[in-house]
């Protein structure tokens, strides 16, 4: 079966550092981009950031860039979100999937096929 497990999320003050985990098994890993999305209550669910298969390349919405940094550990089959300066606009349920997107829909769930089940992230002021 395949599982994407989020881990890592917590508690944390405005201006803290989290770092989130995602292990995936059932799937050949090093084929799929994964990305990692966040869900606040009420909004939509939107793209954070997502690692490339081949060549490690990463993109990051732009309200994250220069704090969020991804990396992807094909050995482990383990992604990884280090998260810094966090604010609480940061503040959802984050969760990361696997796919196979297309440049246009790298940052939008339709480029995922599969999810796990996401971690909460919660930043006080």
């Amino acid at each position: 079966d395949v599982q994407l497990q989020a881990s890592g999320g917590g508690l944390v003050q405005a201006g803290g550092s989290l770092r989130l985990s995602c292990a995936a098994s059932g799937f050949t890993f090093d084929d799929y981009a994964i990305g990692w999305f966040r869900q606040a209550p009420g909004k939509e669910r939107e793209g954070v950031s997502c690692i490339s298969s081949s060549d490690g390349s990463t993109y990051y919405a732009d309200s994250v860039k220069g704090r969020f940094t991804m990396s992807r550990d094909n050995a482990k089959n383990t992604v990884y979100l280090q998260m810094g300066d966090l604010k609480p606009e940061d503040t959802a349920v984050y969760y990361c999937a696997a796919g196979t997107p297309i440049l246009s829909t790298r940052s939008s769930p339709r480029g995922y096929k599969y999810w796990g089940q996401g971690t909460q992230v919660t930043v006080s002021s």
